[in-house]
């Protein structure tokens, strides 16, 4: 049973920064592909969940949403089976709740949609004022 555990986040200001930590478990040899991508998503409340950014595990590429490129960073630490997300520079439009998800890739690509994630943490909240 695949788990993924959100942390990190918490109260940033106009132009700070915050880093969350989502943590994976219950990995087994045949779920891999179901887990080949990790990303990062986010909800304000009234509005649908969004992509934020994502990684592929095996080869590292990323994708990012155009509202945080050049601010956020996804990275990963696979003996810690720990992906991050470097928030900098953060504005009051990043405040949302951050929800870690893995999904499989479509070839070595992550689509960065809801639709394609199967597996989702609990959530952190992030609020930047």
């Amino acid at each position: 049973h695949v788990q993924l555990v959100e942390s990190g986040g918490g109260v940033g200001q106009p132009g700070g920064s915050l880093r969350l930590s989502c943590v994976t478990s219950g990995y087994v040899s045949n779920m891999k592909k179901y887990t080949a991508c990790i990303a990062w998503f986010r909800e304000v409340s009234g509005k649908e969940r969004e992509g934020v950014a994502d990684i592929y595990v095996d080869g590292g590429s990323t994708i990012y949403a155009d509202s945080v490129k050049g601010r956020f960073i996804i990275s990963q630490d696979n003996a810690k089976k720990t992906v991050y997300l470097q928030m900098d520079n953060l504005k009051s439009e990043d405040t949302g709740k951050y929800y870690c998800a893995a999904g499989p890739a479509v070839g070595s690509y992550c689509p960065l949609t809801v639709g394609d994630f199967g597996y989702w943490g609990r959530g952190t909240q992030v609020t930047v004022s």
